[in-house]
């Protein structure tokens, strides 16, 4: 029987403005979009969110402005159900801003971000002080990139000290230091995050990715204290390594791709839940990979984002062998 997880996520809260068009403009080059949306985002809120969809109870710290988009987007994260007491409002920066290019073709969509972070950026370890006291209350900590690297180690440190497991998503990928690493239970970059930051290239072609890439990935994070590596790998699934070896998820695939925007996000927050939960991992990923790909078919971040009720259709749908779909109810 699954228990109901209980999450926090120290993350990033971004407004996604988000520009569609047939192709990206050379430099210099004006062109004609066919769409423009808003859509409140962030790789730390899209995470709580997918969680709380997924049926976890999640807590989010975090900073925002004082400004329509700061509100939208706290607002969009309580309506899920997540815990916004522990996001800060700063009065004297905007918050973040993440402009999406969506390039729209006949064969699927492709996005190009630049994030501006705001008020993510003014986040201080006094805003996180509480949590020194409480993280032992949490099942998962969760992080990723888009906040000062102070408080993400600082956070890591104190999770790890209470034994609570530590899920680091590396993104956009920046230098990692040995102390976060040492720290950190599960490490989640895609392919490209991942070859940066090991300094090791991971190819792929027809056949899918190579394995020597990966246990040459793997143990280079291994060395340095990171107990699982998970490498998100777009068309080509996931890969997953620790102690026990190498385990391959495919991609599922769906008929339509709308937006691939915050399909890792997906995917993380899906596994964590499932982990948390009382999966196995290779279910949890097996979970993990049919919530992103409905999350592929549908434009804007934490609008795409699904249910659990909407995940166990589409198990059922694929005719997932593993874990019976019925055992999410659990989880709602």
């Amino acid at each position: 029987m699954l228990k109901k997880p209980r999450i926090l996520v120290v993350g990033s809260f971004m407004m996604d403005l988000i520009a569609s068009a047939e192709r990206a403009p050379n430099a210099g080059e004006t062109v004609i979009g066919k769409k423009f949306t808003t859509a409140p985002g962030g790789k730390g809120v899209n995470q709580a969110v997918q969680c709380a969809r997924l049926g976890a109870h999640v807590t989010m710290a975090g900073r925002v402005g004082d400004d329509a988009f700061g509100r939208i987007m706290t607002d969009a994260a309580r309506a899920a159900g997540v815990d916004v007491s522990h996001v800060s409002v700063d009065p004297a920066e905007s918050s973040g801003v993440g402009h999406i290019l969506l390039e729209v073709t006949e064969h699927g969509a492709q996005n190009r971000i630049t994030v501006c972070p705001g008020a993510n950026y003014t986040m201080k370890v006094e805003d996180i002080a509480w949590l020194r006291e409480e993280i032992g209350c949490y099942d998962m900590l969760m992080m990723q990139f888009e906040l000062p690297m102070e408080v993400i180690e600082t956070a890591a440190e104190w999770a790890r000290d209470a034994g609570v497991p530590v899920m680091v998503n590396p993104a956009p990928a920046a230098p990692i230091s040995p102390k976060l690493l040492s720290c950190a239970t599960y490490l989640s970059p895609n392919e490209h995050e991942a070859a940066l930051i090991a300094g090791h290239p991971i190819r792929t072609d027809a056949q899918g990715v190579c394995r020597e890439d990966v246990a040459a990935v793997a143990a280079a994070f291994r060395k340095k204290g990171v107990e699982h590596l998970i490498i998100t790998l777009g068309e080509n699934g996931s890969v997953a390594a620790g102690a026990e070896g190498i385990h391959e998820t495919p991609c599922v695939r769906m008929p339509h791709v709308a937006d691939p925007t915050a399909a890792g996000d997906s995917f993380v927050a899906a596994f964590c839940t499932g982990v948390c939960a009382g999966l196995p991992q290779g279910e949890a990923l097996a979970f993990a990979s049919h919530t992103a790909a409905i999350t592929v078919t549908r434009i804007g971040a934490i609008p795409s984002l699904p249910t659990a009720a909407e995940v166990q259709a589409l198990l059922r749908e694929r005719g997932y062998g593993g874990f019976d779909p019925a055992e999410l109810d659990a989880l709602q």
